[in-house]
């Protein structure tokens, strides 16, 4: 009887670790200019329901590098 319940238990650990939650991932254009300045501005937040590890990864699927009519930036995102 006590294995059923010690195999319940570890099992309902088990459930609840893997549990999805919402998570917001807040991106930042980060552009450094001729002098070597760093200016920063927020470029959206992304909410996800799924486990962390799964957001963590959709989160960071977001960055990228690029130009545009400001010049070259760098995304950064992660998790809050």
């Amino acid at each position: 009887m006590k294995a059923v319940i010690l195999t319940l238990v570890v099992l309902s650990g088990f459930t609840l670790a893997s549990c999805k939650k919402d998570y917001v991932c807040e991106c930042t254009k980060v552009r450094t200019d001729s002098d070597g300045n760093r200016n920063s501005s927020t470029d959206g937040n992304y909410s996800f329901k799924d486990s962390r590890v799964r957001a963590e990864k959709k989160c960071n699927d977001l960055e990228e590098t690029g130009t545009d009519v400001f010049g070259n930036y760098t995304r950064e995102c992660d998790i809050q």
